[in-house]
């Protein structure tokens, strides 16, 4: 294979090159074993890997190793001592002067002054009152107030602030001292890491019919039954890390440690994680490290007075897609906050992993913008690979897998970076899963551009099974991206605006509402049983959620009307949507019992473009999917390596709304006869 400019692949010692890659990359030469066209990349791969493991070392050898290192928490911020006293401490490196003031010293500025420290560090020691209670109570305001070096006195919000709230119509967040009496006590143990992470991605303040900002509370009481009860074995929470504008969907992060109070209170979340918990299922947090929100005032970026606190000074340190801050994954002040930051969700609020959010962007100096991947190997080494970015990340991931080695760990990445879900002993980045952007993609581009008489099924088939061998990846044909006000759910482009009229059992099927509720529940399963080795849904679709998602903003006049979900509509008995809720349940439950998630890649036996049928082997199963839209099989001869069957699930059933026209009390058996290269092959029907 070629290399292009930057791509170390050198012609005279490649070889003296290999050895050297594999003698310092422990286990490289199964990688490569793997994959041997990234053989001319070996010493990018040992270039990384040197890096993760010096920076190990520097932690050992200066903080005591990445277990003290991480804990940032419990020294910087506010701490309550033994004493009663409290412990302040904050890295201000630009600044000139640090103070604490709030409403316990009638915010006087200048009255508690830090102490400087060596590296940008400042320290403050408050003690208690006479009777030994604190100066500040739970509940009081504070603020950092910073002189910046030019002399001008700046009010911050402390970037390890662990709550913080706005009242009334204030623009900007203020910094509330979390120091409960009665902490909330976990009383459940977190649940074995799934085989097969079948993923409901959630939103909290979206989780009602009404017109609101719902509750934590409301999450906890109304909304984990019904996940339960759909047979997801993990929620993956959205828009928790604080964040000043809600229509950013949670991703501009203005505080990184604090639960977003507009759902309410940090020890409501706890009970949340924990009732999950309580029902076997596993709680990730949609987790923002690849960029920060511009603020000021209440979010990290000008802490210190200065461009370059947390964050690239100039150019490099701004995204300018997303109008926010860059981190300086190099900084050693930086690599403590986001690591710590980590920790102090699995171990402050008890999360079971993390979808890394924004991936792309912080692998390469371009952010992906402008670039069209295609998957030739150069793309992903070379100089335009951020690798003090990618250090970080192995670094997370080493961090994540040793603290809980039952965590999951998931990369939003649309580029295909090779390895991302490899082992980091391998030189790979250590995720546990990868989402697979580009089958969402290719369901909208088909429903957008195609009829669906002229689908391709290789083209469809291709899409689901592109995936690097040994790098698992999270399936989903729709999330909250294509729920967003801009583009269409699945459903909505099957059914659009017949769903406002057409979606009551007491009328007749409409062409329109038959086939799209029926495509509805064929994408799904294909989905799910193809396309890799776990499965996602955003809350809502799963029942083809009638509208889109639009959070209150000025360009609806702040309306709410669209920021909900109307799970109302799945209970009621005369109306569709209980039908494709219904396949959902079903649809998770039977993954369940057979594990298709955690079994090898499928063998896909036809694929024919001519009858529109789909037909393939996995996890002991066999699945036909007719995508023809007016044709029905009677006879339909079917390869496989099984001899008897019995439908396990149909989705032309009536509890899905189907036409019921197979038996399922029938079983199937099979015949000794050589069918598109399966050692048998049987006859079955197959309704379009």
């Amino acid at each position: 294979m070629a290399a292009s400019a930057g791509a170390p692949a050198p012609a005279e010692g490649s070889e003296e090159a290999l050895a050297s890659a594999l003698a310092d990359v422990p286990e490289l030469a199964r990688l490569l074993e793997t994959d041997p066209y990234l053989k001319p990349y070996a010493p990018d791969f040992q270039r990384r890997y040197k890096r993760f493991n010096q920076t190990l070392t520097n932690f050992g050898e200066n903080e005591g190793g990445i277990d003290k290192f991480s804990r940032g928490y419990e020294s910087f911020g506010i701490h309550r001592c033994a004493d009663g006293g409290l412990y302040c401490k904050e890295w201000a490196p630009g600044a000139e002067g640090v103070f604490l003031t709030g409403d316990f010293n009638d915010w006087n500025p200048f009255s508690y002054p830090y102490k400087k420290l060596d590296f940008g560090k400042w320290e403050l020691y408050i003690p208690p009152k006479q009777n030994r209670s604190v100066l500040v109570p739970h509940g009081s305001k504070l603020k950092i107030v910073i002189r910046s070096k030019s002399g001008e006195i700046l009010y911050r919000i402390s970037p390890w602030a662990k709550y913080v709230t706005r009242e009334g119509d204030n623009v900007n967040y203020d910094w509330t001292h979390w120091d409960p009496e009665h902490p909330y006590k976990f009383k459940h143990s977190k649940p074995k890491k799934p085989k097969g992470p079948r993923i409901y991605e959630s939103h909290v303040g979206i989780s009602s019919y009404e017109g609101k900002i719902a509750s934590y509370k409301h999450f906890t009481c109304n909304v984990l039954p019904r996940i339960k009860d759909l047979g997801y074995n993990c929620i993956q929470l959205m828009a928790i890390m604080e964040h000043a504008y809600y229509a950013s969907f949670g991703y501009q992060i203005t505080s990184f440690f604090a639960a977003s109070s507009r759902y309410g209170t940090p020890e409501e979340l706890k009970e949340l994680v924990d009732t999950a918990h309580s029902m076997g299922i596993t709680v990730l947090l949609d987790l923002v490290h690849s960029h920060a929100s511009k603020n000021s005032e209440d979010g990290l970026n000008m802490f210190d007075g200065t461009e370059s606190c947390y964050f690239h000074y100039g150019p490099r340190g701004n995204h300018n897609l997303w109008d926010s801050r860059l981190f300086d994954y190099s900084s050693w002040e930086v690599l403590r906050f986001l690591l710590s930051n980590i920790r102090w969700w699995l171990e402050e609020y008890g999360f079971d992993g993390f979808r890394f959010d924004g991936v792309t962007s912080m692998l390469y100096y371009h952010h992906g913008i402008g670039q069209s991947f295609s998957g030739d190997y150069h793309e992903y080494f070379g100089l335009h690979v951020d690798e003090e970015a990618l250090t970080y990340l192995m670094l997370a991931n080493h961090l994540i897998h040793t603290l809980y080695p039952d965590s999951i760990t998931i990369a939003e990445d649309v580029s295909g970076m090779p390895t991302l879900c490899s082992p980091i002993s391998q030189g790979g980045s250590g995720f546990d899963y990868r989402l697979a952007m580009a089958i969402p993609d290719k369901w909208i581009q088909l429903l957008k551009e195609f009829k669906d008489e002229d689908w391709n099924m290789g083209n469809i088939v291709y899409t689901l099974t592109n995936r690097r061998h040994l790098e698992k990846s999270i399936a989903y044909a729709e999330s909250h991206d294509q729920a967003l006000v801009g583009d269409k759910t699945l459903a909505f482009w099957l059914m659009d605006a017949e769903m406002y009229t057409n979606m009551s059992v007491l009328t007749p099927f409409t062409p329109v509402i038959d086939r799209g509720i029926q495509l509805h529940k064929m994408i799904r399963l294909i989905t799910h049983t193809l396309g890799g080795e776990g499965y996602l849904n955003f809350m809502g679709n799963e029942f083809g959620h009638p509208e889109w998602l639009d959070f209150p903003r000025k360009g609806n006049d702040e309306s709410y009307h669209y920021a909900r979900r109307q799970f109302h509509l799945t209970d009621d008995d005369l109306l569709r949507y209980k039908f494709l809720n219904n396949f959902d349940r079903d649809m998770n439950k039977l993954e369940e019992r057979c594990g298709w998630l955690s079994a090898p890649q499928a063998h896909v036996s036809e694929k024919h473009e001519t009858n529109k049928v789909i037909a393939f082997e996995r996890a002991g199963l066999l699945f036909v999917f007719n995508f023809h839209p007016s044709k029905s099989y009677t006879d339909y001869r079917v390869g496989t390596t099984f001899c008897t069957f019995k439908i396990v699930l149909d989705s032309d059933a009536a509890e899905y709304g189907g036409h019921q026209r197979l038996d399922h009390n029938t079983d199937f058996f099979s015949e000794p006869f050589e069918h598109n290269k399966r050692p048998y092959s049987l006859l079955e029907t197959t309704p379009q």
